[in-house]
C-alpha cells in the first residue's frame, strides 16, 4: 500500500451510536459519520458504519490501514453484572479481602455500611499455602501438596476465569508464577490473570480487586476480539485494529484481551485528550469538557491545559488500580428516560432506552419518555433532518408517551411537563460538574464549558447558565469529537514498581535500578508493537506523599537524569501540587515515593499534521420554527453551520445545526464562528 491511498478510522462504540472519524492520506481531509450501534453484536456495527462511509467517501476496504476503536464492551459488561464465573486464588488466609474492602463510610451516622458487589463469592476463593513478606522474601515455602489440591478445588468449582493475587506479590511474583503455571497445565482452557502484571502495586484491596475484575473481563472481550476479527474478514478489511485504552493511549488487541480491566474508559477517554488539544489550539486553558451522548453523561477538568489522569479509578463501586484519565460519568443521556419515582417525582435517568429500543420517536418499540422524545416535543430537534435525514423521528408518538406517563399524571399541560424534564436533566448536569470541580478546588465561573457527543449541544448553554459559566466552547464535529481525539491516539503502555523509599539522595540508587528495568521493559513492549527507536517516547511519574499519609499524588520526574537535585525538583513538584489540591504544604516533613511509573508511548500520526482549514461549503437559505426556549414558544432562527463563514456571529436564540447534532443558543447568548470551524458561544452581560 506504499505510496496509495491509506484511510485511518477511529471508530468509537456508544451505548446509542456509533462514530467514525477517518484521515484521508491524499486529501488530508477528516470527515465523520454517525450510524446506529447494534448492542447484540457492536462488531457489526462497526463494519456497517465503515461500509456506509466508504460508500458516502469513495474508500475501499483495501484502502484502511489502521483502525483505532474505541469501546464500551467492558464497561456495559460491568455495568450489567454480565460477567462469567470466576475464582480467585490468594495467600492463605487472605481469602476475605474482597469482602472486607475499605473502611469507608460515604454516610458516617448510617447505622449500615452501603451493599457492596463482591465479584467473586466466599465458596470460589481459595487460599494458597505460602507466604512472600514486604521486601519480597519468602517466609514460607509454596507446599506443592497444598497447591495441588488448590488447583483441584478450582477445576471442581467448573469456572472460567482466575485471578491470582497473593500478598506482597508485587515484591516477589514468584509464588503466583509457579500457581499460574500449575494451573495453565490442569485447565488449559481457563483464561488467568495475576496481580503482578494487571496491577503490581501496594494496597492489597485494591489489587485484588482490580486482578479479580480482569480476570472476568478476560473472556468477555476475547470473545469480542474473536468476533470482530472474523466480521472485519468478512468484510474485505485487513488493516490493524488497535483497542483504546482508559488513559487515552492505544494498545494491540491481543494486549487488550489480556488486560481487558485497562479498556474501562476507553472511548470517554479520547474527548477527554481532544478536550485538552482543542483548549491549547483556542488558548483557553481552563474548561470543564462535557461529553452528552444517548446514555452518558461525562465531565472531565482541563486546568492550565492539561487533564487529570489518576492511578486508580472507579466503575459502578468497584475501585479499579489502572492509569485512567479523571473523570465523572452519570447516567445522563440523550436516551435517559424520564419517569416518576415511588413518591409520584419526576426523575431522569439514569435507566436508558440505549440504541434498542432507543426513544419513543425512534418508533423501535420504545414507550417511555426519552430527553431526545422531549427535546424533540419541544422543537430543538428536527424530526425530518435527524442523523442528515437517515432517520426520521416520530414527534407524535414522543408527545403521546409523555402525555401517558408525566404529563396526566402529575395534572401537568403537556409543555409544562417536556420544560420539567429538561429542568431536571440540566441540574442533574450542573451538578456533576460542580462535583468534578469543587473536587479539585476550583471555581466553575473561571472555567469555559466545552461541550460535545452527540446530544450535548442541546442542553449546554442553559447547563452553563446554571453554574454561572460565560462561555461555551462547541468543537468543529462536537457529535464525533470523541472519535476525533481516539483519531490523534499513539500507543501507549503504562509501567509501575511498588517500592516505597523516602525522597532522599540515598534512594538515588534503589531509584535508578527500578528505573532502569522499567525502562527496559516498556522499550521491549514498543519494540514488540514495531515502533521504530525514533518514535518512542519514555516519560517517568512516581507516586508521592508525605510519610504517615494513606494517599500519594502522582507527580511527573524532571527529564534531567537521577540526581540529588532531581530528587529536590521532585518534590517541589510535590508540595506545589499539593498546594494546589489541597491548599497546604509541609516543608518540614518528611517524603516518600511509594510508586515509580513508567510511560512508553510509540507514536503514530503524523508529528507537526495540522487539521484541515475550516471552509463553509454550504448553501442554505437561513429558516425558521417553532421553539421552546426561556420558557416559551418562539419563532427562532434555524441555520445550518456549514453555512455559516469563519467570523460569522450569530444572536441567540437561535438553533444551528450539523447532521448529527444541534446546538441551540438560547436568548442572551451570542455564538462566533472560528476560523477552525469550532464555535464559541458567549453570555452577553
Amino acid at each position: 500500500m506504499a505510496g496509495g491511498r491509506r484511510i485511518t478510522l477511529a471508530v468509537d462504540i456508544g451505548g446509542t451510536f456509533t462514530d467514525l472519524e477517518f484521515r484521508d492520506s491524499l486529501s488530508g481531509a477528516t470527515h465523520s459519520l454517525k450510524s446506529p450501534t447494534t448492542p447484540e453484536d457492536p462488531a457489526r456495527g462497526l463494519t456497517e458504519a465503515v461500509a456506509l462511509a466508504g460508500e458516502r467517501f469513495g474508500f475501499a476496504p483495501g484502502d484502511v490501514s489502521l483502525i483505532l476503536h474505541g469501546t464500551t464492551i467492558a464497561t456495559n459488561a460491568v455495568l450489567t453484572r454480565d460477567l462469567p464465573q470466576g475464582a480467585l486464588i490468594t495467600t492463605e488466609g487472605f481469602e476475605d479481602v474482597l469482602e472486607i474492602g475499605r473502611h469507608a463510610r460515604t454516610d458516617i451516622y448510617a447505622l449500615r455500611g452501603p451493599d457492596r458487589t463482591v465479584l467473586i463469592p466466599r465458596r470460589r476463593r481459595f487460599g494458597a499455602p505460602g507466604r512472600i513478606d514486604a521486601r519480597g522474601n519468602e517466609v514460607r515455602p509454596l507446599d506443592p501438596e497444598g497447591l495441588a489440591g488448590v488447583v483441584e478445588a478450582v477445576a471442581a468449582a467448573d469456572v472460567e476465569a482466575v485471578a491470582i493475587c497473593l500478598l506482597n506479590a508485587f515484591a516477589n511474583p514468584a509464588h503466583e508464577i509457579a500457581i499460574r503455571d500449575a494451573l495453565a497445565s490442569r485447565l488449559p482452557d481457563v483464561a488467568i490473570s495475576c496481580s503482578h502484571e494487571v496491577s503490581p502495586e501496594i494496597r492489597e484491596f485494591e489489587r485484588t480487586a482490580t486482578t479479580a475484575l480482569n480476570a472476568l473481563l478476560v473472556p468477555v472481550i476475547g470473545r469480542y476480539v474473536t468476533t470482530l476479527r472474523a466480521r472485519l474478514a468478512e468484510a474485505g478489511i485487513g488493516a490493524p485494529v488497535l483497542l483504546i485504552q482508559s488513559n487515552g493511549g492505544a494498545i494491540s488487541l491481543d494486549a487488550a484481551a489480556r488486560l481487558p480491566v485497562r479498556l474501562l474508559l476507553s472511548g470517554p477517554s479520547g474527548g477527554v485528550l481532544a478536550a485538552q488539544s482543542l483548549a491549547g489550539r483556542l488558548g483557553i486553558p481552563d474548561v470543564a469538557g462535557v461529553d452528552m451522548g444517548g446514555t452518558s453523561y461525562d465531565v472531565a477538568v482541563v486546568a492550565g491545559g492539561e487533564c487529570g489522569v489518576v492511578a486508580q479509578g472507579e466503575i459502578d463501586g468497584l475501585p479499579v488500580r489502572a492509569p485512567m484519565v479523571e473523570m465523572i460519568t452519570i447516567g445522563a443521556g440523550g436516551g435517559s428516560v424520564a419517569h416518576l419515582d415511588a413518591t409520584g417525582r419526576l426523575m431522569v435517568g439514569p435507566r436508558s432506552a440505549g440504541a434498542m429500543p432507543g426513544p419513543v420517536c425512534y418508533r423501535r418499540g420504545g414507550e417511555e419518555p426519552t430527553v431526545t422524545d422531549v427535546n424533540l416535543i419541544l422543537g430543538r430537534l428536527d424530526g425530518a433532518r435527524f442523523l442528515g435525514g437517515r432517520f426520521a423521528l416520530d414527534r407524535e408518538a414522543a408527545r403521546a408517551a409523555l402525555e401517558a406517563r408525566i404529563a396526566r399524571p402529575l395534572g401537568l399541560d403537556l409543555d409544562r411537563a417536556a420544560a420539567g424534564v429538561l429542568a431536571v436533566v440540566n441540574a442533574k448536569l450542573a451538578a456533576s460538574i460542580k462535583t468534578a470541580l469543587f473536587a479539585r478546588g476550583l471555581d466553575p465561573r473561571d472555567f469555559a464549558l466545552m461541550s460535545f457527543g452527540g446530544a450535548g449541544g442541546l442542553h449546554a448553554c442553559e447547563v452553563a447558565e446554571e453554574l454561572g459559566v460565560r462561555r461555551v466552547i462547541f468543537p468543529r464535529d462536537p457529535s464525533t469529537f470523541s472519535a476525533h481525539g481516539i483519531l490523534s491516539s499513539d500507543i501507549r503502555h503504562d509501567l509501575s514498581r511498588a517500592g516505597i523509599m523516602p525522597l532522599e539522595e540515598a534512594s538515588l540508587t534503589g531509584i535508578a535500578a527500578m528505573a532502569a528495568e522499567l525502562r527496559e521493559a516498556g522499550e521491549a513492549l514498543l519494540e514488540a508493537d514495531g515502533i521504530e527507536p525514533g518514535r518512542r517516547r519514555v516519560n517517568f511519574s512516581a507516586d508521592i506523599r508525605y510519610r504517615g499519609q494513606a494517599f500519594e499524588l502522582m507527580t511527573e520526574l524532571p527529564e534531567s537524569p537521577l540526581s540529588a537535585g532531581t530528587l529536590s525538583e521532585l518534590r517541589e513538584r510535590f508540595e506545589a501540587q499539593h498546594r494546589r489540591r489541597f491548599s497546604f504544604d509541609d516543608p518540614a516533613e518528611a517524603v516518600e515515593i511509594v510508586t515509580l511509573r513508567l510511560t512508553a508511548t510509540g507514536l503514530l500520526g503524523e508529528e507537526g499534521a495540522a487539521a484541515p482549514a475550516y471552509a463553509a461549503g454550504e448553501a442554505a437559505e437561513p429558516g425558521s420554527r417553532p421553539v421552546h426556549v426561556g420558557g416559551a414558544w418562539a419563532e427562532v432562527p434555524v441555520l445550518r453551520q456549514l453555512s455559516l463563514p469563519p467570523g460569522a456571529l450569530v444572536e441567540g436564540p437561535a438553533v444551528i445545526e450539523q447532521d448529527y447534532t444541534t446546538m441551540l443558543i438560547p436568548g442572551g447568548w451570542s455564538l462566533t464562528m472560528r476560523e477552525t470551524g469550532d464555535m464559541i458561544a458567549e453570555r452577553r452581560a
